[in-house]
């Protein structure tokens, strides 16, 4: 005699989501860091980008249309990680953007000290898009109907 299983019904998904207490912390990181990438690190790219080229050092020149693609990648991946759906993957773009940000600040700009903030940074997106994992594969269920 089978008896049904009561747990067949919730998908693999849920095994990959966060506990409660994690939840909130990740939240408060990810709304800490969305608003941070939006208003100090992406805004001032996007609303006073010639302030920025004109201010930095001679090392460290970029083409004005990056500048403003990388204000709005930041801007963008601010607001992903405060869109439940979308966290997964804005944390994962910003892991990605702030490794070349290091990247940047140790060989172009030639000051490997100033590496470590964006370092230090990649590591907690990508525990982010690591804990967010399962909206990934519920935004891929959903535009896959």
């Amino acid at each position: 005699m089978t008896t049904a299983n009561p747990t067949a019904d919730f998908s693999d998904n849920a095994n990959n989501r966060p506990g409660k207490i994690r939840n909130r912390a990740l939240w408060t990181l990810q709304i800490l860091l969305g608003l941070f990438f939006i208003i100090a690190s992406g805004g001032p790219k996007l609303v006073i980008p010639n302030t920025l080229t004109d201010n930095a050092p001679e090392n460290l020149t970029i083409p004005f249309g990056l500048l403003i693609f990388i204000g709005v990648v930041e801007v963008a991946g601010g607001i992903g990680l405060m869109v439940p759906r979308l966290s997964a993957l804005a944390a994962a773009g910003l892991s990605v953007l702030t490794v070349l940000a290091a990247g940047t600040q140790a060989f172009i700009a030639d000051k490997p000290l100033m590496a470590i903030f964006p370092l230090v940074l990649a590591a907690i997106f990508a525990w982010i898009a690591y804990e967010r994992r399962a909206t990934i594969t519920d935004l891929r269920d959903s535009l896959s109907r």
